[in-house]
């Protein structure tokens, strides 16, 4: 299965608790922190959450 990079690159200050739980759940937990993950239908969801506010690459 594809990995991919996700990267935070906007701050989770002011955005709704669903949003910054989701980015926990993803493992990140600061501005330009990235985290690798398989491209399972279970994380690209979480990633269209909040798509707003990350940078995905391909690996």
């Amino acid at each position: 299965m594809a990995k991919i990079r996700i990267t935070q690159v906007k701050s989770k200050i002011g955005k709704p608790e669903r949003q910054k739980k989701t980015l926990e759940a993803l493992g990140i937990n600061k501005l330009n922190h990235s985290v690798e993950h398989e491209a399972t239908p279970q994380i690209l969801g979480m990633v269209e959450k909040v798509k707003h506010l990350v940078k995905i690459e391909n690996i």
